[in-house]
């Protein structure tokens, strides 16, 4: 027979665990289910693999007691913390709880987050942060903000260490919006997922223009307008689905390599010169190219709404994660502009930071000019693309499928910034400029003197063409490895990253570089 005071001790656990279960009432947990949102456990129990999630700090409270918040507190404080493991690998996560205090942020809820976040880092595991809070606890007032700084601190500690991700499934307003913005990749949904500085009521007062939330920072806003967000899902289930796949592709720290998964691999390069049209003024999708090479159903693209101009993202090759980056010549003619720049760099930064290897698809016009661009910094944000390249020591792959022009083509992979090695197409064309404009400038004096300037001009431009459209020329002078056909793309991709499957390369010793943010 048990002991009076074994049982007395598991009925009162058995009571304080019911409590915390209930989280902010029945009411307020159906309130939460019929806005089409799942509850802070639920999406644990989503993102976990089934029955691996194990919460800690379950029963921590409220120290707080001004404006009534000692009649208010609740055991957990308004978020859920823990390990679990996703592909049968360990990861940490906290998980906001709208149903407690509209999972307001104050001391105790920022302690819990620290700590599953310090563990992370000890464990060298990726952290997911699930975020569906009104922002910092007004009635703790510094304490809050304080937390939020611990926070902060702890993600850019982590930041290049681990995966961080940035899961947003409800408000995410004020200060809070800094946590994701460090983190690696931020997920939203269609329609509760909201993030923004000031709320719709703040503008108004100060600028009177009258403006919805979902407007001012809705999913569709941030996925295509502010670039804010990676992946957008039609609600939480498919959201955490997808974060599910997406540290499929990656490793758990920086000391680690992504996992390898078996697929089918595929050979579809016979179909490159259906796909990719010779006049080179012609657009076509880029993502046909990449699915006639990578293993079948692999690729993940990443911002597809942002910067559309240039496709990221991760696919498999041979069963290994690789990042590719490509020009998009459906869009602005695939060239470089202020959003493809800063779109691309983070990108490559990521996969350098994570021992994953980057392929880069050119087919590139030029950086997109004009006083728009210029006056709004295509200088200093282009540059952010060369030095990410050129700071990266993954192994780097580059194929020109068409045109290579100019400076963009310096950007986008080029031998000088330390791409291990470049093929192209025989119809590619590596120059300063296209043809005719270049014509037109060094031209320009003969041209004005021949008896028939047109024909001075055709003649003129057969001889650019001859001389410079094409890949030999750069061939010849080492910029190209190997001029390769088509049907020989996925050969030389493939045997390319398994030759340097073992590169070792190092910078030179400094703090950290200066990235002209």
């Amino acid at each position: 027979m048990m002991d009076a005071k074994w049982q007395k001790g598991i009925d009162r656990l058995i009571h304080k665990r019911e409590v915390i279960a209930a989280a902010g009432g029945l009411d307020r947990i159906a309130k939460q289910h019929s806005s089409g949102k799942l509850t802070a456990r639920e999406r644990m129990d989503a993102l976990f693999d089934d029955d691996s999630f194990c919460e800690f700090n379950d029963m921590i409270t409220s120290r707080a007691t001004d404006f009534g918040m000692d009649k208010k507190k609740r055991p957990g404080d308004g978020v859920v913390t823990g390990y679990g493991y996703i592909h049968g690998r360990l990861a940490f996560a906290s998980s906001q709880d709208f149903t407690v205090e509209g999972g307001s942020l104050g001391e105790a809820q920022a302690m819990k987050i620290c700590h599953a976040m310090d563990k992370a880092l000890e464990m060298k595991a990726p952290f997911i942060s699930i975020n569906d809070s009104g922002g910092a606890r007004i009635e703790e007032g510094i304490d809050g903000l304080s937390g939020y700084a611990d926070i902060f601190y702890r993600n850019t500690a982590a930041s290049g260490v681990i995966p961080q991700i940035s899961v947003i499934l409800g408000p995410c307003a004020g200060g809070a919006c800094y946590s994701p913005a460090i983190t690696d990749y931020i997920f939203m949904t269609e329609k509760n997922s909201q993030m923004y500085i000031t709320g719709p009521a703040v503008v108004k007062s100060v600028t009177g223009e009258v403006i919805s939330s979902s407007d001012l920072g809705g999913a569709s806003v941030h996925s295509s307008t502010s670039g804010v967000a990676h992946f957008v899902y039609p609600d939480d289930l498919s959201c955490l689905n997808g974060v599910r796949r997406l540290l499929g592709y990656l490793p758990q720290n920086n000391e680690d390599k992504p996992m390898h998964v078996e697929g089918i691999p595929r050979d579809n390069s016979l179909l490159l010169g259906d796909i990719v049209p010779v006049d080179s003024r012609k657009p076509y999708d880029v993502r046909k190219v990449i699915h006639t090479f990578v293993d079948e159903g692999s690729f993940l693209e990443i911002q597809e709404d942002f910067a559309r101009n240039l496709v990221i993202g991760f696919a498999r090759l041979d069963g290994d994660t690789i990042g590719i980056v490509a020009n998009q010549s459906q869009f602005m003619a695939g060239a470089l502009e202020i959003n493809a720049s800063d779109k691309g760099a983070r990108f490559i930064r990521f996969c350098d930071c994570f021992n994953i290897p980057i392929l880069t698809l050119v087919d590139v016009p030029a950086f997109l000019p004009g006083s728009q661009q210029e006056h709004g910094g295509i200088i200093r944000h282009g540059a952010k693309l060369l030095f990410a390249y050129s700071e990266a020591t993954v192994p780097k792959v580059g194929l020109i499928m068409r045109k290579a022009y100019g400076g963009a083509y310096i950007a986008m992979n080029s031998k000088g910034t330390g791409a291990d090695l470049v093929y192209a197409w025989p119809i590619a064309e590596i120059a300063v400029m296209g043809a005719a404009g270049a014509v037109s400038i060094i031209g320009r004096k003969e041209i004005e003197r021949a008896e028939d300037p047109s024909a001075k001009k055709e003649e003129l431009l057969d001889e650019y063409n001859r001389k410079f459209m094409n890949p030999y020329i750069a061939a010849e002078h080492g910029y190209v490895d190997e001029v390769i056909l088509p049907e020989e793309t996925r050969t030389r991709i493939a045997g390319a990253f398994r030759m340097l499957k073992t590169k070792e390369r190092s910078l030179p010793k400094k703090k950290h570089g200066n990235i002209p943010l």
